[in-house]
């Protein structure tokens, strides 16, 4: 039987190329000296993607004339051009739900580490200053009494949810819609959730709608006692806005996993005493990028078998 022929663009987990290459002849882009004169040469041939971190879009659909499905790393596909891949009869598929226990956790843990100040007073530690005989300052927030309004409740909002409640959070959400077998208090607007939080969870994809959704206007409704997460992606907030409000005390603290222009962090945002910053690793952990690894071979192995994606993007069924 004949392999198929995928392309491989970025890198991969070792066992996650070791696998497709057994199954498959593989053409790994980024070990080309002339990755154009590969597609311009190869691209005929075809007939998947399996997608690491970066983008695809129609720069790369040119030369794949025979594509057949692009199969995504992640949950997230703000950084594929879906509706290119449509237009083109390509199959787009990502890695949902195996990331959502790990991601949830981080989310929940990133919020208590920016309310205490856990990860400054570590560093307080490490300097000696304990050892000085200076007690680090009492944190000025707490996370009992807390309301925790939750932007984007898909599958990781509701594992953030379930882990808030159990933390004696009371929760609230905003979404595109309102979604009826949910027991949290809904809120038309973005604007509406953050007057009604003093914590606001940002979960939401990236992309055109959720553009610097979080916003100078949003972060004046959150308050002064206001705390912003974001495990969701960099260009929801304005980062801008997000270092005004905190520089001005218009909220008090942040702490953030993902960020508009990673790996770069604004100078501004790490000169502050009240934010936490994590190098985005909301679900990296061996165990959770490995099933996620995984999702994608299956996902190519299926659709070749079968013809069928086990988990294509939700603009995929007009396909």
């Amino acid at each position: 039987m004949t392999k198929a022929d995928i392309l491989m663009p970025y890198k991969m987990l070792p066992f996650v190329q070791e696998q497709l290459e057994k199954d498959f002849t593989v053409h790994r882009l980024f070990d080309a000296d002339d990755p154009d004169a590969v597609l311009r040469a190869q691209g005929a041939k075809i007939k998947g993607v399996a997608l690491g971190f970066g983008p695809f879009g129609p720069n790369q659909l040119k030369h794949l004339p025979n594509a057949e499905i692009v199969a995504g790393f992640g949950v997230g596909y703000d950084h594929v051009d879906v509706a290119a891949c449509l237009e083109a009869k390509v199959t787009v598929t990502h890695t949902p739900n195996v990331l959502n226990d790990e991601v949830a956790d981080t989310a929940i843990g990133l919020l208590i580490m920016t309310v205490r100040e856990l990860g400054q007073a570590e560093q307080w530690v490490r300097r000696g200053e304990w050892a000085a005989g200076r007690p680090y300052p009492l944190t000025q927030a707490t996370l009992q009494g807390r309301t925790l309004g939750i932007f984007g409740l898909g599958r990781i909002g509701k594992a953030i949810a379930k882990r808030a409640e159990a933390f004696g959070l009371t929760v609230h959400y905003h979404g595109r819609t309102k979604q009826d077998e949910v027991p949290y208090p809904y809120h038309a607007t973005l604007t509406g959730l953050a007057e009604a939080c003093d914590t606001l969870m940002v979960v939401a994809p990236g992309g055109t709608a959720t553009h610097h959704a979080v916003n100078g206007q949003v972060l004046k409704a959150l308050g002064p006692n206001g705390v912003v997460i974001n495990v969701g992606r960099g260009s929801v907030i304005d980062e801008a806005a997000l270092t005004k409000a905190l520089e001005d005390g218009t909220i008090y603290g942040a702490g953030l996993d993902v960020f508009e222009d990673e790996p770069n962090v604004p100078p501004a945002l790490l000169a502050l005493p009240r934010v936490t910053v994590l190098p985005h690793v909301g679900s990296a952990s061996q165990a959770t990028r490995n099933a996620m690894g995984q999702l994608v071979v299956d996902n190519l192995k299926n659709w070749f078998g079968t013809g069928a994606p086990l988990t294509p993007v939700p603009e995929m069924s007009g396909i």
